[in-house]
């Protein structure tokens, strides 16, 4: 039993200092830091920024962006570093090109056919309803 609890100790204490805040030397590449946290994608989480997520791939990624800040590389170069490796899912903002073409256009393309639909549909219930004309006998309240 005491064996048990000492391995867990252990994993508890090595899980503690995986995720311990991290050291910045300069104000600067903190802020360097944030930014382009902001500006990427945690793969696991899908919705969340590397800078919000908790997961431990998003952990590990946060660590390889500062280990490539620190390395000298620029943020283009980090970003394509990462895109190399995940695919472009992992940008926030992703180039325009064919195979992202549903991802940027797609939104306006169901927007302008629902639009489009509306007005065959209104179109038709307007040729499809009797003109109204008032007769002597009608009485209108």
């Amino acid at each position: 039993m005491k064996r048990l609890l000492f391995v867990l100790l252990l994993l508890l204490s090595a899980a503690a200092s995986a995720l311990e805040p991290i050291k910045f030397t300069d104000d600067a590449e903190e802020t360097r830091f944030r930014e382009l946290a902001a500006e990427l994608r945690c793969v696991m989480c899908q919705n969340q920024s590397l800078a919000d997520s908790n997961a431990q791939i998003a952990h590990d990624l946060r660590m390889q962006v500062l280990t490539l800040m620190r390395e000298g590389k620029s943020d283009p170069e980090i970003k394509d570093y990462l895109v190399a490796r995940y695919s472009d899912f992992v940008l926030y903002s992703p180039p325009v090109r064919p195979a992202t073409w549903l991802l940027w256009f797609g939104p306006g393309l169901i927007l302008l056919g629902g639009a489009a639909v509306l007005v065959v549909v209104v179109r038709r219930r307007a040729a499809q309803a009797p003109a109204a004309t008032p007769t002597e006998d009608s009485q209108e309240w």
